[in-house]
């Protein structure tokens, strides 16, 4: 995704992990990649003063921790309401800050996916942080908030969930689709008879005679088991629903659809994300991030 995303122009890379960082560094300057928890060990401020990355300062202990090291270019992320990470807007006036050499100045929008007064309220208190903090470059949209206008933008925007084909706001529907596409291998086919149950717990009966299939995907995938009886799968654009639990490494599938699908062939699963969020009471930000390692990623662009 990284060799992609800088191909495509993509000037900063924020991750959430220090090894995280050290990951992406073959592939991008390391003066462009932003650890957004911060120096929480002097190990750690070592690495990023070695390398070049940017820590995210969140608080006054970590501007300390940073200057006492040697200091250097990092980020500053400032808290304008959503108490999570970032330093309190009465404590951006402390000497730790103002002695910190700050490439960007970023806060975090807490409700841009809703149409309510915290955007606003938020936005007029980061234009207060841009007087008051100096910094090369200023950031503040997130995915829903790039929809909110240019007011919102800054110097730079940090879209997550829509790079992954997520929508964050209806507005953003005519400009994204989808990325990501769960895939997997069908291992076996077998008939039912009426009266046969399917799965743990027996979820399902067949009520008729029927063919089914098990496709190599389960909950350690990250398929969970919130799609039991619900999901969809995909084949030559059609269907074929899922019947019973998901299990760990395993989902069964009605094949009455998609009759000549045979073992060995892959099926898609249906995770167009809005469409699926609603379904199955995850958001989309899960629904992705859940996708486990044993998936094999391909580029498809």
């Amino acid at each position: 995704m990284v060799p992609v995303l800088a191909a495509a122009g993509c000037g900063t890379f924020f991750v959430a992990h220090w090894t995280e960082a050290a990951e992406i560094l073959p592939y991008v300057p390391a003066a462009s990649i932003a650890v957004l928890h911060g120096p929480l060990t002097g190990e750690e401020s070592e690495f990023a003063r070695a390398t070049g990355v940017r820590p995210v300062i969140n608080s006054l202990e970590q501007a300390r921790r940073w200057s006492s090291g040697g200091g250097g270019p990092c980020h500053l992320m400032v808290d304008t309401g959503m108490n999570r990470l970032g330093v309190p807007l009465d404590q951006i006036g402390d000497p730790a800050i103002s002695a910190l050499q700050i490439d960007l100045c970023m806060s975090h929008l807490a409700s841009a996916d809703e149409d309510v007064s915290q955007n606003e309220s938020q936005l007029q208190l980061f234009e207060d942080v841009r007087r008051s903090i100096p910094a090369r470059r200023y950031s503040l949209a997130n995915s829903a908030g790039i929809a909110l206008g240019k007011g919102y933008h800054a110097d730079l925007t940090r879209p997550g969930l829509a790079l992954y084909g997520g929508i964050a706001r209806p507005e953003l529907a005519p400009h994204i689709r989808p990325v990501v596409r769960p895939e997997a291998a069908l291992l076996q086919t077998r008939t039912l008879r009426a009266g046969d149950r399917v799965g743990y717990n027996a979820l399902f009966t067949a009520d008729q005679p029927m063919r089914i299939g098990i496709i190599s995907l389960g909950y350690a995938d990250g398929y969970l088991r919130c799609w039991s009886c619900i999901g969809t799968f995909l084949w030559q654009d059609r269907k074929a629903r899922v019947l019973g639990r998901v299990s760990m490494d395993l989902t069964i599938v009605d094949l009455a659809e998609i009759p000549d699908c045979h073992e060995g062939e892959w099926l898609t699963a249906d995770y167009q994300l809005p469409a699926a969020a609603a379904q199955s009471g995850l958001s989309q930000y899960e629904l992705l991030t859940l996708l486990g390692k044993r998936f094999s990623r391909q580029n498809g662009f």
